[in-house]
Order: C-alpha cells, then structure tokens, then sequence
C-alpha cells in the first residue's frame, strides 16, 4: 500500500478554496490510474503543531510504483498542474507525505 496525503492549512479564501477543490482538483485527482481511493477529512483538531490544519486529502494505490506511474501520467500531470490554481486561496502550499 501507498499512499499520498495532502496537507492543507486553513485558506485565505475558504469559500473559493473548496468551490476549486471539491469541484475541479478532486474530480482531476479520481482520473488517476492505479488510484484505488480518494477521501478528503476535514481536521477538527491537531496537537503539536503551529499549523492550522484545515483539510487533509489521500490518495492511495496498491504501491509505490503504481503510485509512481500515476504522478508521471497525463492525469498525474494535470492534476499537479492545477494544484498551482489552489495556492492563489491559501497563505502557504500544502505539505505532499508519500506514505508505503
């Protein structure tokens, strides 16, 4: 199993944030092949960190080579393409954890 999780801090533009998200950058994100899963959680509450975390995406593939062969893909490239189009609603990029 591996995976890729997503962390957001609280955005600049919540509202033009998730309407982007939710509506665009997900539905590019499930066009990925390999991809077995995709959930979005929303943090209720986080400890020992100055972030103030606000949405956390996952990705996850059987492994880390179909995962790989996902990001270099047409898909792959377009949804990290448009990840640029979410930083003009948040204060910093996300953090990107590849996980296995």
């Amino acid at each position: 199993m591996a995976k890729i999780l997503v962390q957001y801090e609280m955005p600049k533009n919540q509202v033009g944030f998730e309407r982007h998200y939710f509506d665009v950058h997900i539905p590019l994100a499930k066009k990925l092949p390999n991809l077995k899963n995709v959930s979005v959680s929303r943090v209720l509450q986080s400890q020992n960190t100055e972030a103030d975390l606000f949405l956390v995406g996952e990705l996850e593939f059987e492994d880390i080579n179909l995962l790989n062969e996902a990001l270099v893909s047409e898909a792959g490239q377009e949804v990290q393409k448009d990840g640029f189009n979410l930083l003009e609603f948040l204060h910093r990029p996300p953090a990107f954890i590849i996980l296995e």
